[in-house]
């Protein structure tokens, strides 16, 4: 069986999840990896077969996506030659994690094209929503990277086809410590707003890992480092809470180890805040931005000792199992309806 296994790169949580699943990918036969995306800070230790830009929205300073710089970066006709060129059509079964170049090629050739990511979870009618309805956002997820059929991860199993987290190995072979920091993770602020607002908090030491910054620096309680594995897995390992974006890997991993967990979800950015709504009703304390306002709810966090336990069991190898026994062929009425002509074009 030939398999392209198709990663986003925006963002580490992708080819964080790659980790494990291409080792499995790989006992079921060839697999070929795509990566399209040029803001992720990891690397994958396998090979890739095709290095792509794609389509990525880049992270800003002040909260949000940067809307303008996602413009300039974006090229749309590098990214239609790709759509074009990717030979789809060689391969047995495409396992799409929100990478848009092969899913709209897979469309435009009508060839199945099987979803795995945490999107596919978010747009599911069962998941948790916030209240402020998103149509773009709505849109953007639904349609950035279409599929025939779609698997999906969440924080919860809320429905058949959505699963546990994927919990890469390095996280669950860690031997979890107290040191009594907080490790810090919100690529969409600049420093110096980080700074300005943990500064507020001097009684707790944090460990800011940051996007923009490429040397370790210091102030009084606040450390910056720049974004390095293994001292990230050090921190999470070692630390007394996570203060991260309302992403999905960095939260879910936080649960897995039994850290406390306060998000703060993106500007305008609906995913995160679907999983700023799902954490919610989990129990996991939510603030909107790092104004002074929330300075009451930070202390309370930090003062309280609870944390949520979770259950999320290494399934990896039966979720493959699952969707090969089923096939990409095997699909709903709907994703056939898919794989004609316009339909997917045609959907609110």
């Amino acid at each position: 069986m030939r398999i392209l296994y198709a990663i986003q790169g925006t963002g580490n949580g992708h080819l964080s999840r790659a980790r494990d699943i291409i080792p499995v990918l790989q006992q079921k036969g060839e697999v070929d990896v795509v990566v399209s995306g040029i803001q992720a800070d990891v690397t994958l230790p396998y090979d890739i077969k095709y290095k792509l830009r794609g389509f990525s929205f880049i992270f800003g300073k002040k909260g949000g996506v940067d809307v303008w710089q996602t413009y300039l970066k974006s090229k749309s006709k590098k990214l239609y030659k790709d759509i074009r060129q990717i030979p789809v059509e060689d391969y047995d079964l495409i396992l799409n994690d929100f990478e848009p170049v092969s899913a709209w090629a897979a469309y435009l050739k009508k060839i199945p094209c099987v979803g795995l990511s945490h999107q596919a979870a978010v747009v599911n009618k069962n998941s948790p929503k916030p209240k402020k309805k998103d149509l773009l956002g709505q849109i953007i997820l639904k349609k950035y990277a279409p599929v025939s059929v779609q698997y999906g991860f969440h924080f919860q199993s809320y429905d058949d086809n959505i699963f546990t987290p994927v919990i890469r190995k390095q996280i669950r072979d860690l031997k979890t410590d107290n040191f009594g920091h907080y490790s810090v993770y919100l690529p969409a602020y600049e420093d110096k707003k980080l700074i300005k607002f943990l500064s507020r908090f001097d009684k707790t030491n944090w460990e800011v890992f940051s996007k923009h910054n490429q040397k370790e620096i210091k102030h009084n309680n606040v450390v910056i480092k720049p974004i390095n594995n293994e001292a990230f897995l050090e921190s999470l390992r070692t630390c007394q809470g996570v203060l991260c974006g309302a992403g999905f890997e960095t939260p879910a991993e936080a649960l897995f180890l039994g850290k406390k967990l306060m998000v703060i979800p993106m500007k305008g950015q609906y995913e995160q805040q679907c999983n700023a709504a799902a954490l919610k009703k989990m129990g996991i304390p939510v603030v909107k931005s790092l104004k002074k306002k929330y300075n009451a709810k930070v202390i309370d966090w930090l003062e309280s000792n609870k944390i949520v336990s979770v259950d999320y069991p290494d399934i990896t190898r039966e979720i493959i199992d699952h969707i090969i026994e089923k096939g990409p062929y095997q699909v709903s009425k709907k994703a056939h309806n898919f794989l004609e002509a316009d339909y997917f074009l045609k959907q609110p």
